[in-house]
């Protein structure tokens, strides 16, 4: 059975990776998580080839959620949904919170809609 995937987006390529790795540990190492962080260069910044690429490698057939962090990201996250030839969605939710919250409803077997849902619903869990 195909999950959903997951795409974080960051201006930092270690900020990207480090969201990917607790994701990765909610998912149960069952959903593919994949980082677009930083230019093509390395440095800060965003680049829609590295979205591409992370999408293609997070695919697994059931749709890939994008989260994103700021400014640029979301611009480039939004600009590669409206261009996407496949089931991409971009999710308005928290960073860290939505990706954890995304990769625990995408191995329980959750469609495209609910990962999405689930990431934004992670506005609502209060730290205190």
């Amino acid at each position: 059975m195909a999950n959903v995937g997951l795409v974080v987006v960051s201006h930092s390529r270690r900020l990207a990776e480090g969201v990917c790795e607790l994701a990765r540990e909610m998912g149960v190492h069952k959903v593919r998580v994949e980082a677009a962080g930083g230019d093509v260069d390395g440095g800060l910044g965003t680049s829609i080839e590295l979205v591409e690429n992370a999408v293609r490698a997070a695919d697994d057939g059931a749709g890939v959620v994008l989260l994103a962090d700021l400014g640029s990201s979301v611009l480039t996250a939004r600009t590669f949904v409206e261009d996407a030839d496949t089931s991409v969605l971009l999710a308005d939710a928290p960073l860290v919170e939505g990706a954890v919250a995304a990769a625990s409803a995408a191995a329980a077997g959750a469609d495209l809609a609910a990962v999405v849902a689930a990431a934004e619903d992670a506005y609502d869990q209060r730290k205190t």
